[in-house]
């Protein structure tokens, strides 16, 4: 279901964009065809961003890929880097794959290291936000755009999205925390 709901997001993502007219060959003769304008970059927010990032790629075939490693602290609910391996990202869309905008310090930290390294036109894709995590972002980052599926409720006190889907890295890979 992530990979299906993907796809709509990038294709909102990039519905906007110019095309340019180029030459191709098909098995018969030379015709002409339209690719997107401007390059674009994917850069899947590790680990639950990972689920998305296989439709960035079937759909966006010329998509540049980086990796942004950030973890919330479930006490503190802050961001710690632990990796970033970023394209060149100047003159290129870049898109922020994370499923959860939760408070929005996570993807306000990953968004701020991307700005530091040349990004300039970014969205972020999200599959469910909190309103709080959407306010966050709209106040340190205004010029970024959000495109989401759904926006629930609240936060709860664990900063967990409500009704929210839990943890979608442990979801979408099967980590569960074992019971007590």
């Amino acid at each position: 279901m992530t990979k299906q709901l993907s796809y709509v997001l990038l294709l909102e993502s990039t519905s906007d964009m110019p095309c340019k007219t180029v030459e191709i060959e098909t098995p018969l003769e030379r015709t002409t065809g339209q690719v997107l304008a401007q390059e674009l970059v994917a850069i899947a927010v590790l680990r639950a961003g990972l689920g998305m990032l296989e439709a960035a790629i079937e759909l966006l075939p010329d998509v540049h890929v980086g990796f942004a490693g950030l973890q919330r602290d479930e006490t503190t609910a802050l961001p710690t880097q632990y990796y970033m391996k970023l394209p060149p990202l100047a003159n290129r869309r870049v898109l922020v794959l994370e499923p959860m905008l939760a408070t929005g310090g996570t993807l306000s930290r990953a968004i701020g290291e991307i700005k530091r390294q040349g990004g300039e036109e970014i969205l972020v894709l999200c599959v469910v936000a909190a309103p709080r995590g959407i306010e966050r972002l709209q106040k340190d980052h205004p010029d970024v755009r959000i495109v989401c599926a759904a926006v629930d409720r609240e936060l709860d006190k664990s900063f967990y999205i409500c009704p929210g889907l839990g943890d979608m890295g442990d979801r979408l890979y099967g980590t569960f925390p074992a019971e007590p």
